[in-house]
């Protein structure tokens, strides 16, 4: 989606539904998504879905390494 397009306009591309059908699609799978995800992950929906994906990036860094610690895999010092 690099290219400009946006979630709804490559729905309308895949499926040939209306722009109207394909908002309402995403609206129920980010609404969905933003209920299922940790609160800190469902925050960052918007801005991924607006190309903002530096925030969450960095969250799912500092997830890994935390997890990794947890499970005892490597630590960065």
């Amino acid at each position: 989606m690099s290219s400009g397009k946006t979630l709804v306009d490559l729905i309308r591309e895949k499926t040939g539904v209306s722009a109207e059908q394909a908002q309402q699609a995403v609206d129920v799978v980010v609404g969905f998504l933003k209920d299922k995800l940790p609160d800190p992950i469902a925050a960052q929906i918007d801005q991924v879905l607006k190309g903002d994906v530096g925030a969450l990036a960095e969250q799912i860094d500092a997830a890994k390494t935390l997890l990794g610690g947890l499970l005892g895999g490597k630590k960065d010092n």
